[in-house]
């Protein structure tokens, strides 16, 4: 990746056994990849969770800002 400021990059992942295709820029999707393997998931795993906490909030976001404030949140845990 040579900028930050590269449009959203649309990807299929698996949700409970369907496929849906999210749309985020690449330095979140190599984030998502980093925080996959840091919490020793498969990426679509990892999407699942995240949703699973969306759908479970009061006022649930799309999935696309889910996984970005997911991926902001675990950023700041990481560098408490």
């Amino acid at each position: 990746m040579t900028s930050p400021y590269h449009p959203p990059v649309k990807r299929s992942v698996e949700i409970a056994g369907h496929k849906t295709s999210i749309s985020l820029e690449p330095l979140y999707w190599a984030l998502l990849k980093q925080a996959a393997e840091s919490e020793g998931l498969p990426l679509n795993a990892l999407v699942a969770r995240i949703d699973a906490e969306r759908i479970a909030s009061p006022t649930p976001p799309g999935l696309a800002t889910a996984v970005r404030l997911w991926l902001v949140a675990w950023l700041a845990r990481r560098l408490a």
